[in-house]
């Protein structure tokens, strides 16, 4: 996926989870943030982060920016990250449809259907291959990152549970299910659930694994701005 134009600011402050205090040109301006996540290890003052700007198409929009990147701070220098809560969903589904995602017991979709509800869930894909195999997918967006392992959630997610129990039913009702943590960063050395945030749900995730469902991760492709799906990240679900 790509963004229509990007521009570069300074991080400075977040008021609230919806909204950043960004320097642009030597101007302080608003910029709606693309993620409610925590994200407290990428949003610090100084931070170098990237903004969609949305001059000339503003439509109902009340901001002008919405900030879908950031620069990291890492041992081996500066890591981009997106973080954009949108473009998981979006990355999936075109690395569904062209192949960069094949899922394992599938066969060759010829069909992908976004926002499919079962029980009392909606999950983000519902697929179907050419032998009439269905499956719902669940996908997850990643930004903690600590020296080359990647974990989520990075905040309690009572949400997440209940997709993770969903999915167990809906393999039950003779569908298979996927969980996709989307990595939204490149060169990472492994997946883990953070039990330390939220332990329910690495204990979810390790159930659902057992019962059947597939745990898949996939780093990213990132620029500033662009994200595509790249390599399979190794999953390690502990104890």
């Amino acid at each position: 996926m790509k963004y229509e134009k990007i521009i570069k600011g300074t991080f400075i402050d977040r008021p609230n989870r919806f909204i950043a205090l960004v320097e642009v040109d030597g101007e302080a301006v608003k910029a709606h943030v693309k993620n409610t996540g925590r994200c407290r290890e990428l949003l610090v003052p100084g931070a170098a982060v990237y903004l969609e700007d949305f001059e000339g198409r503003m439509g109902d929009r009340k901001m002008r920016y919405s900030l879908v990147g950031v620069e990291k701070n890492v041992p081996a220098g500066k890591l981009l990250v997106n973080m954009d809560s949108q473009a998981p969903n979006k990355v999936v589904g075109e690395a569904l449809a062209d192949g960069a995602i094949r899922l394992e017991g599938m066969d060759r979709l010829t069909e992908i259907r976004a926002e499919k509800t079962f029980g009392q869930s909606r999950f983000d894909f519902f697929v179907e291959d050419s032998k009439g195999s269905s499956a719902y997918i669940e996908v997850k967006g990643v930004t903690l990152e600590n020296d080359g392992i990647v974990r989520f959630p990075d905040a309690p997610t009572e949400r997440g549970v209940k997709h993770i129990n969903e999915l167990v039913s809906a393999m039950e009702a003779g569908h298979r299910a996927y969980i996709i943590f989307v990595i939204q960063m490149g060169g990472m050395k492994e997946f883990r659930p953070n039990d330390d945030t939220h332990r329910a749900f690495g204990d979810a995730l390790r159930s659902a694994a057992a019962a059947g469902v597939k745990v898949l991760a996939f780093g990213c492709s990132v620029t500033e701005d662009s994200l595509c799906i790249a390599e399979p990240v190794k999953v390690n679900l502990g104890e």
